[in-house]
């Protein structure tokens, strides 16, 4: 696998706080509710704790009540 050189990438990693943005479960990053919320649109994805309604709409951006 090639490393990642494009400063978007670092830029986004980097501005991530643990605990509030994301957990680690597994060797992977979990997204929390906030950080979703305050991205303001749904990736479909399938995040774990998407806000969105209906969920898993990509481009999605009316919250769930």
């Amino acid at each position: 696998m090639k490393p990642i050189n494009d400063d978007r990438y670092n830029r986004f990693n980097s501005s991530l706080i643990e605990g509030k943005d994301y957990y680690m479960e597994n060797g992977f990053r979990v997204m929390t509710k906030a950080f979703l919320t305050n991205r303001g649109y749904c990736c479909g994805n399938g995040c774990r704790h998407c806000p969105y309604f209906p969920k898993h709409i990509k481009g999605n951006k009316q919250l769930m009540d």
